[in-house]
């Protein structure tokens, strides 16, 4: 009677003998019903984080197995459980668009119509059934129409995210040559501004640093300014310091505010050491304002005249001016000076000096 029920159970779940080896756990075409065995669609998951959102697929991988599986194994026109076995899942952990359309975070069922010329994606409220024998489309969150596309021979039912971008991800079915692609997309900035709020609550909120980096996320994503010049007066005064003041310098500038700004960054080159003041005139440089970077070089002995880092700073003025003799004993005095991880990176820059080939170029 077991091994009847079996062949039964196999049936009922679209298990042919004919196709038996292909998706059945046994040969006869039955599945295990009382133990956990190895399955012949095997369990994968693929996972994409978009900003701060994660997306898993949770799948099993049928084998195509010799079988002609679109339109004749997985029919034209009927609900498909978009894999093998119990539910294939798709889970956000925030809110997200799928093809435009807005999908609340959590857990869907994801089932699929196929056809020749499109497919429609299904996203079930129910994701905890055996694949879509008991699919209610009562149940549906979203549905979504797209086109499928020639592809390369898959064997194994495959799931992919390609065409990855800041803020959304093309998710694709593989299967046989045919590629299934339905696009991702989130809301990164409102996302992420939500958990910066919250992670402010927390110890990111007790420090300079934390307040400091959640400006400056504002400030690179040109996002959220007036509240982000707020959290860094915040960190001013959490700890006055010379990176709080110069990324204060640059939210007023960006909110078209240069007299403030101009006096906020005066403070920060005041409280700036000479390491801080030389990589931030070097990252001017780097950025393609030499004349300004080339204008705070000499500040930065004035801060401390023994310090190594000022010994390089001498080096690149007297490099820029052609006094390679006195830019060479400056690296020279620099080297000697620096820390034991550093020295390799000076090395070089001395040995351009020795042949008088100028190292801001």
């Amino acid at each position: 009677m077991r091994s009847g029920y079996k062949v039964l159970f196999g049936v009922l779940l679209g298990v042919s003998f004919a196709a038996g080896q292909a998706t059945a756990q046994f040969k006869n075409g039955s599945q295990a019903t009382e133990l956990k065995l190895p399955e012949l669609s095997q369990q994968g998951t693929v996972t994409q984080v978009i900003g701060l959102t994660n997306i898993t697929i949770d799948y099993h991988r049928p084998l195509a197995a010799g079988r002609e599986v679109l339109g004749k194994a997985v029919p034209y026109g009927k609900v498909w459980r978009a894999g093998a076995n119990e539910n294939t899942t798709m889970s956000f952990s925030d809110d997200v668009s799928i093809e435009g359309k807005p999908l609340a975070a959590g857990v869907y069922g994801l089932h699929m119509i196929p056809d020749k010329e499109q497919w429609t994606i299904i996203f079930s409220k129910n994701s905890t059934s055996w694949g879509s024998f008991s699919y209610d489309e009562k149940e549906d969150a979203l549905r979504v129409v797209v086109k499928p596309k020639s592809d390369e021979s898959f064997e194994t039912l495959t799931y992919t995210f390609d065409d990855v971008k800041p803020d959304s991800a093309e998710a694709t079915l593989r299967w046989e040559k045919v590629a299934v692609p339905f696009r991702v997309s989130v809301d990164v900035k409102a996302i992420t501004l939500k958990s910066i709020k919250n992670q402010l609550r927390s110890t990111g909120g007790f420090t300079w640093a934390g307040y400091d980096e959640a400006a400056n996320w504002c400030l690179d994503n040109n996002y959220n300014l007036e509240e982000a010049l707020t959290w860094e007066e915040t960190s001013i005064q959490n700890e006055d310091r010379f990176e709080n003041w110069e990324t204060k310098s640059r939210i007023l500038l960006a909110m078209g505010k240069p007299d403030e700004a101009v006096k906020a960054l005066a403070i920060a080159m005041q409280k700036a050491s000479a390491i801080q003041l030389y990589s931030y005139a070097r990252g001017i440089q780097r950025g393609g304002d030499a004349k300004r970077a080339f204008e705070l070089y000499p500040q930065v002995s004035k801060k401390d005249p023994n310090h190594w880092i000022s010994h390089l700073a001498q080096a690149r003025l007297e490099s820029n001016a052609g006094n390679f003799p006195a830019a060479t004993q400056d690296m020279k005095l620099a080297i000697a000076g620096a820390p034991t991880a550093t020295k390799p990176f000076l090395e070089p820059l001395l040995g351009k000096l020795e042949t008088k080939t100028d190292i801001n170029k």
